[in-house]
Formats: structure tokens, C-alpha cells, sequence
């Protein structure tokens, strides 16, 4: 079997656990039954793993002067979108469109992990993940978190960090 899929496989089965193991990255999974009906996905995961909100952080695709980026925020607030575009040097941004945002990351939304992504975008970690020991992002499908160190996330996705979050 291909060593690859040999650490998905071991390590919960998606690109974004796979890229964890492959770097050496400490992480912790946390399934939990996914309701489809739920209206937040990411406020589902703080309530199904008895979880504060402010450490679950939400994944989001957005548009900086028309290239798409990540930006990443506790999923008890929202994305300051002028706060994301100044942290990249941009004058103007907006949300993605859902399909490109699925079709870019190679994951389905409200399952995009911000590791392991198909393709590597630029990214935003709102400030606040620094103030945690763990935080805990989606594990690239519906109804899987992975909790990692705050700065282990930082450094494995090359990312900025800068108060991008808003309550």
C-alpha cells in the first residue's frame, strides 16, 4: 500500500489528517454525528463535542482583490472581511463563491479543512487562535474536527496572523 494512503487511512482518512502525519504534526480527532439540518456547521461541532465556540474556528474562502484566500476565525463570531484584505495587502474583498471554494479546496463546505487543501492559498488565522493551548478546525468532512496546537496550524499553513474576527 502507498505510504500516503496508509497515513490517511491510520490517521482518520482525509487529506487534511494525511497532511498532518505526513509533518509530524501532534492532533487529536474529534468525530461526531453531523446533522444536515443543522444551521451552523461549525457552531454543531462546538455543541456535539462540548466545545467553547471561541475555540472551534471556521474555514472561509474569500476573494482579495480577486484571488482567493483563506481566512480562518472562531465560529462564535464572523470574518471581518476589510480586516482580511488589509492583513494581505488588499483593498477589496468578498466571499467566495461556495462551488469555487469546493472546487479550490477539494472539500465540500461546511467540511473545508484549511490543511490539505488541493490547492495552497494564502491565509489569514485571526489572532485570537494565539490565545489558546488547542484549537480545533474541521477535519476535511462534515462531522470531524481536529484539535492542534494554535501555532502548529500557523506554521504548517505559512499563514498571517492578524485580528480578522469580529463578534
Amino acid at each position: 500500500m502507498v505510504p500516503e494512503l496508509m497515513a490517511r487511512r491510520s490517521a482518520g482518512g482525509t487529506p487534511a489528517t494525511a497532511a498532518l502525519a505526513r509533518a509530524g504534526v501532534p492532533f487529536s480527532l474529534h468525530p461526531y454525528q453531523h446533522d444536515p439540518a443543522a444551521p451552523s456547521y461549525g457552531l454543531e461541532a462546538a455543541e456535539q463535542l462540548g466545545l467553547d465556540p471561541a475555540a472551534v474556528f471556521k474555514t472561509l474562502l474569500a476573494e482579495v482583490d480577486g484571488r482567493l484566500v483563506v481566512g480562518i476565525v472562531p465560529v462564535s463570531g464572523q470574518l471581518d472581511l476589510k480586516a482580511l484584505a488589509s492583513a494581505l495587502g488588499g483593498k477589496k474583498a468578498a466571499m467566495a463563491d461556495p462551488a469555487a471554494a469546493e472546487r479550490t479546496t477539494g472539500y465540500v463546505v461546511g467540511g473545508i479543512s484549511p490543511i490539505g487543501q488541493r490547492k495552497r492559498l494564502e491565509t489569514v488565522v485571526d489572532v485570537s487562535a494565539l490565545d489558546r493551548t488547542t484549537v480545533h478546525v474541521s477535519g476535511g468532512r462534515r462531522g470531524l474536527e481536529l484539535g492542534l496546537a494554535p501555532q502548529d496550524l500557523v506554521d504548517l499553513l505559512g499563514a498571517t496572523v492578524a485580528p480578522i474576527g469580529r463578534a
